[in-house]
């Protein structure tokens, strides 16, 4: 038998046993953070300081404990890379809105470039609620120039859910233009992004050089050291080939701490560019990027979105992270079937 299909024996037996865990907050409005319980244990946080070029969520734990984002910058682990400070837990932007770079824009970028790059900022939560299956988190954001001019209204739902082997996010995000016409140029870097820790990064043994859109170049080391990590698609594509490939839904697994660990993303089917192209990089960056067609196809599909003032764009994804078993194509396919309707 297929070790996919023991292994979906098996979690789809669990799975019927699990018990939904009950989803509650603590908020913190002065360190501008809302701390997400689920079962009473820790699971995220909901971080939005003025110093942070855009709200996040980090970092991201299993229902067993073991943390799946990497430490840097907010918090350094031994073992762990440091390029990209601009990759930090769970996030939402984009690299080219009118010229202007959201994705790269970190503490790292020099002043005389700053004007260069977006900032998602003026974050305000506007609801919290607690639940028995479920809990909801809603907040609005202006993407801005540096000036403060903003560009997009943001307005985002989080619902969370757990049980004892998985916990899950529901992301829906609503994007209005302001006084401005919005235009999203194809570009590589986009939209939802994950960096993860080490050990679920995919074994590497070269090193590699990234530009951004501005010009400055990031290099990364060869990684092997402790990396676990893979990659599988709902088109059956692996490792570094899921990378510029079409999916609705991506799934990257590994080992921490002898216990198996995966993180899933599921596109939506009323997404803009379903299904999504995946920006699953070996060194831990893991992305869905609906909006890049002109890059991830070599100029064979265009996107460019626009969005006239007043008009309004949607995206929805469902994150689920498991552990102790490995999540399967079958499983994910219902989880799709079911996020979808």
């Amino acid at each position: 038998m297929n070790k996919y299909l023991i292994m979906g024996c098996c979690f789809m037996g669990l799975q019927l046993n699990a018990q939904t865990k009950k989803v509650s907050f603590v908020r913190n409005a002065k360190q501008q953070k809302v701390d997400v319980l689920i079962g009473d244990k820790p699971f995220t946080s909901f971080l939005y300081p003025d110093n942070l070029e855009k709200p996040i969520l980090y970092p991201l734990q299993t229902a067993s404990g073991l943390t799946v984002t990497r430490g840097f910058p907010l918090d350094k682990r031994g073992n762990e890379r440091t390029d990209h400070p601009h990759h930090v837990g769970l996030w939402f932007n984009y690299e080219s809105i009118n010229g202007l770079d959201f994705w790269n824009n970190s503490y790292n970028i020099p002043a005389e470039k700053k004007s260069k790059y977006g900032w998602i900022r003026n974050v305000r939560v506007t609801a919290l609620k607690d639940g028995a299956a479920k809990g909801t988190l809603n907040y609005i954001a202006n993407w801005e120039r540096q000036d403060r001019t903003a560009l997009l209204k943001e307005a985002t739902t989080f619902v969370f859910s757990g049980t004892d082997y998985t916990r899950t996010i529901d992301r829906t995000t609503t994007l209005t233009a302001q006084k401005d016409t919005v235009y999203f140029k194809d570009i590589k870097d986009g939209m939802l992004g994950i960096r993860v820790t080490r050990e679920l990064e995919l074994a590497s043994d070269k090193e590699e050089s990234y530009t951004d859109n501005n010009g400055i170049v990031t290099k990364i080391a060869p990684g092997k050291n402790g990396a676990t990590g893979d990659y599988l698609t709902s088109a059956g594509k692996k490792g570094n080939d899921a990378w510029g490939t079409r999916a609705n839904w991506c799934v990257l697994f590994g080992v921490k701490d002898q216990q198996q660990v995966s993180v899933a993303v599921i596109d939506h089917p009323k997404n803009p560019g379903y299904p999504t192209y995946w920006h699953a990089r070996d060194y831990g960056l893991f992305a869905a990027n609906p909006l890049g067609q002109a890059i991830f196809s070599k100029g064979k599909e265009s996107m460019n979105l626009t969005l006239k003032p007043g008009e309004s764009v949607t995206f929805r994804y469902r994150v689920v992270i498991a552990s102790a078993i490995q999540q399967t194509p079958e499983l994910l396919n219902k989880q799709a079937a079911e996020f979808g309707k």
